[in-house]
């Protein structure tokens, strides 16, 4: 059934009245605004009770129209800021407002200097210009009933007596200073002003958070737009107004509120009479909504104790038939409210144990303890009692009947095994459910605790051996420090051992990590007991800690550190190790003392690189081993002293007229013994006392340059390097002599002559130069060759070394002429060139291998025929052949020339024959022919073996394998 309420008097929808249902929808006609306008609610009953709908709320909207008296005209100056007020009728519904200029349809455009506020419709003008004259109308729309009414017109008209000028903004349309906005919502802010020059309008945060992506600044001039509001949105905000003389600011606050949403609502229940129910209602909002609750309808307050009521909660204990009803949880702030609806019924039942039987078995050792729970279901609570077997149950000191109606029995012994059962009984009716007590003997442990000691390595077994009813099922248990043990995992360390009636586990190849407390659990059905076995693991010792440098010099170092865990085992001496920047890796040290005792925890460390980072780490050992090295000590550097190594490989020589050249192999930076290292170079000619020195400051220096115009060519210096560093001078290396530079040849070869070998070879003949010693070397030869086709500055190069008169020229062109020029060389340069003389290279060989190629055997001799290759027009003509052949392909090939075409051969008697032939004429060797297979003939009668010729298709039945292989 439904009814309606309005403004909180229930409607009555008679015959006649202008209210009627359908179903339970209200349907009003012929609405009037007095009497129909209000806030409705619906309330819908049943049987089970009554709730009520959220309120809805009816208004109605309406646009009045412009009272019609003329509207004065507004006298402005040119420059100057103007505000037209609209003034709209009497209304209700949201308005949207326009401005016609002058006549319909020409409506006013917004823009920088003409805005319309969408709260007021007043026109703002920012700076009158001429053509702004004429008559303004506003336009109002409603949005609802979607009428549109026009004020009377405005006249704008300009004043004759000058023009404003320059004035700072002054905002005239302005936003609240709080304006509440709720979830979710559209909020636009309005922000205009008047000025001349037309100020700007910008708007911020005054927290400086930037606006996020949905706010379209683009659009942002007169109207802040901020959609779909949250609550980082809310905030101060600041619209700015500037011009060039000068800036104005406005500010307002947007404060968020959210209506009630419902979290968590109550659900329907069904509890027994004398039960409590207790329902929670949780919604959220801003502000923080507020609760109450009603009853088919009606509000609830806590009128009994029974009843509570507060901060959302709901409860209510010693339930009777009358709290049946429809319940209701209203969650509410100012903005809104939230309705959530359950159903409690409170029910009257007989004694029912259909949903807890008792269990049927329950199984208990000797000397424990056991609870039979009896949970009938029945309302109200009436009596409970028990029987064993027959007979009614006898309570004593060990049996015991809880008020709550379970049964509990004390150092059970086998006389209590038997049938019990629970009778439950109220004003409805009577009900039992029976189980039985079933008493075992109890689970013991036959291994008595201990304690084992093995070390890192060995193997162990834990045992774990125990007592037990035979009627019962074993589950063993390991746990590890209290974690459980998963066999199988663990790398494989842990191996079950123990058989029906004994758990015994295996720990294989012990480490230090497996030390500690071993559990092993037996459960059974009744009963659950546990042992523990200490494992102490002996192992090496575990890194030493605290590692500190306390004293350092250019050659030692004082260490002091902790000891670690001696893993039960005493520590009887340490090691020291270093690293440094230039080590490979960690390098054991010298210490004084030599051996460093476990009682010792410092040492000293000596015969140390001077002006070196160091790291140090110390390692401690046992009878067992030695354990895992420390953590690195923090980088020490050991003091600078003047340094004792002089640079090696000292030489020199070369470089340009007038220089002497000292070069070396650079001191390490290990071998510097402190900061400013850099080297001494002293030097002086040959029968000289006196030595002149020069620094080099640089320790990556490996060169030094002496250069003065008295130095003779190729002069013999005595020369030393010595080293120097802040702390002071080191020693000077042992002296070596150095010859200064020589002077570049200053003759030309003569005698230059040139001839053409092959098509791709030519020989070069020259007069070799005198040699003096003391001036002007020559260490060999300079060739340089060009072809017509190529320019000199891009020519070949090929050296001979030494007094080498002759050489040849390989890898060119066949009939081509080259152009050779021949220049002496040494240290200091190449000399003069000769003369050039040219020379053209033979004609290319033959292009064409050697045809059909033939072969026959004939007593012990191979016989080998072939077609004679002909040149072309621009090769050089075949004067011969060559026959290539040997008797595997790894071998070295034997030549044999003929200016046939045919020779013959001794026949392979232990392997094959792998044969090519090849043309050749003055312009060097042909193309080959295809490489060919003879095979061997087997047996000692080979020689006497009938002839066999075949052509060289023929062959490729014999020797298909052998064409492909590479040419010789």
């Amino acid at each position: 059934m439904y009814r309606w309420k309005l403004n909180g008097t229930e409607i009555s929808p008679k015959s006649g009245s202008h209210y009627s249902l359908s179903g339970g929808n209200l349907r009003i006609n012929h609405l009037n605004k007095d009497q129909d306008a209000g806030t409705y609610q619906c309330l819908a009953s049943n049987s089970f009770g009554t709730i009520v709908s959220r309120e809805a709320s009816l208004t109605f909207a309406y646009l009045e129209n412009f009272k019609t008296h003329r509207r004065s005209s507004v006298s402005v100056r040119e420059g100057q800021g103007v505000v037209l007020l609209c003034g709209p009728p009497p209304h209700s519904g949201d308005l949207i407002f326009s401005w016609i200029f002058n006549e319909y349809p020409t409506f006013v455009k917004q823009d920088t200097r003409r805005f319309i506020s969408q709260e007021t419709g007043n026109l703002y003008i920012a700076k009158v210009e001429p053509s702004d004259v004429g008559n303004y109308t506003c336009v109002v729309t409603n949005t609802v009933t979607k009428t549109r009414v026009q004020g009377p017109p405005t006249p704008l008209v300009l004043r004759s007596d000058g023009v404003m000028g320059e004035y700072e903004p002054k905002i005239e349309v302005q936003f609240p200073e709080v304006v509440h906005v709720a979830k979710g919502s559209t909020i636009k802010l309005e922000c205009f002003a008047l000025g001349n020059p037309v100020p700007s309008i910008n708007w911020r945060r005054a927290d400086s958070v930037p606006f996020p992506r949905k706010v379209d600044m683009r659009k942002a001039s007169g109207v802040l737009e901020i959609p779909y509001f949250q609550q980082e949105d809310a905030g101060t905000y600041e619209c700015v107004a500037e011009n060039s003389r000068g800036m104005n600011t406005v500010k307002g606050k947007l404060s968020f509120y959210a209506p009630p949403h419902l979290i968590e609502k109550p659900e329907d229940v069904q509890k027994l009479i004398d039960d409590s129910v207790a329902w929670e209602c949780k919604a959220t909002g801003k502000p923080k909504p507020s609760y109450r609750w009603m009853k088919n309808g009606e509000s609830l307050e806590s009128a009994e104790e029974r009843i509570q009521v507060g901060n959302g909660v709901l409860s209510i204990s010693r339930l009777t038939l009358s709290d049946t009803g429809m319940y209701q949880c209203v969650a509410g702030n100012k903005h809104g409210e939230v309705y959530s609806n359950a159903e409690l019924r409170v029910i009257a039942v007989a004694p029912d144990f259909s949903h807890n039987q008792l269990r049927s078995q329950t199984l208990v050792k000797v000397g424990g303890d056991v609870l039979i729970e009896c949970k009938p279901k029945m309302s109200p609570w009436g009596l409970i009692s028990w029987r064993k077997g027959s007979e009614p149950l006898r309570e004593s000191n060990r049996v015991s009947i809880l008020h709550n109606g379970n049964l509990r029995i004390w150092n059970v012994t086998k006389s209590d095994a038997s049938l019990y059962t629970c009778v439950a009984s109220n004003l409805f009716g009577v009900a039992s459910s029976t189980g039985s007590i079933t008493v075992k003997e109890p689970t013991i442990i036959t291994t008595q605790p201990s304690t084992l000691d093995v070390t890192v390595g060995e193997s162990v077994v834990l045992p774990c051996q125990v007592s037990h009813d035979p009627s019962l099922e074993l589950k063993f248990t390991w746990f590890f420090n209290e974690q459980l043990i998963h066999f199988g995992g663990h790398g494989g360390f842990f191996e079950k051992v123990g058989g029906h009636s004994a758990g015994d586990i295996m720990v294989r190849n012990i480490q230090l990590r497996h030390a500690g407390k071993y559990t092993c659990a037996v459960q059974t059905k009744v009963d659950s007991i546990s042992i523990a076995v200490d494992l102490v693991v002996r192992g090496p010792p575990s890194p030493p800690t605290s590692i500190h440098v306390e004293e350092i010099t250019d050659t030692k170092a004082s260490l002091s550190w902790r000891p670690g865990p001696d893993n039960h085992s005493p520590i009887t001496a340490y090691t020291i190790q270093a690293r440094t920047p230039f080590s490979l890796g960690w390098q054991a040290v010298t210490t004084d003392p030599e051996v460093v005792g476990g009682h010792r925890l410092t040492a000293k460390v000596i015969d140390l690189s001077p002006w070196v980072e160091y790291e140090f780490r110390v390692l401690a050992s046992n009878t067992i081993g030695t354990g895992e090295p420390s953590k690195p000590s923090k980088q020490a550097r050991t003091k600078g002293t003047s340094p004792k190594v002089t640079p090696a490989n000292v030489s020199g020589g070369g470089g340009s007229r007038s220089e002497l050249v000292i070069t070396w192999e650079p001191v390490p930076e290990e071998q510097q013994n402190g900061a400013g290292f850099g080297y001494v170079v002293a030097f002086r000619p040959h029968g000289a006392t006196g030595w002149m020195q020069a620094a080099v400051p640089s320790p990556e220096a490996s060169r030094y340059v002496f250069k003065n115009e008295s130095i003779q060519p190729f002069s013999p210096f005595h020369v030393k390097v010595g080293v120097y560093n802040n702390e002071g001078e080191g020693p000077f290396g042992p002296v070596t002599t150095i010859y200064s530079a020589e002077e570049e040849p200053g003759r030309a070869p003569t005698r230059v002559r040139a001839k053409s070998l092959s098509a791709s070879e030519i020989e070069v003949l020259w007069k070799a130069l005198p040699w003096n010693a003391s001036k002007k070397r020559v260490l060999g030869y300079e060739l340089r060759y060009w072809s017509r086709s190529e320019r000199e500055d891009t020519a070949s190069v090929q050296r001979t070394v030494g007094n080498q008169t002759s050489t040849i020229i390989r890898g060119l062109k066949g009939s081509t002429t080259y152009y050779i020029s021949v220049r002496a060389y040494n240290t200091a340069g190449t000399g003069p060139p000769s003369s050039t003389v040219n020379v053209t290279t033979k004609k290319p060989p033959p292009s064409q291998p050697p045809g059909k190629v033939m072969w026959n055997t004939s007593n012990s001799k191979i016989i080998l025929n072939w077609e004679q290759v002909k040149a072309l027009e621009n090769e050089s003509e075949v004067t011969g052949y060559k026959v290539l052949y040997k008797k595997n392909r790894h071998s070295r090939p034997n030549v044999m020339e003929t200016n046939t075409t045919s020779v013959e051969l001794a026949l392979p008697t232990d392997e094959d024959y792998i044969i090519q032939i090849k043309p050749f004429g003055e312009g060097g060797e042909g193309s080959s022919s295809r490489q060919i297979t003879i095979p061997r003939i087997p047996g000692p009668n080979a020689v006497g073996s009938a002839s066999k010729v075949s052509t060289l298709s023929a062959l490729s039945t014999i020797a298909l394998s052998f064409t492909a292989r590479t040419s010789l």
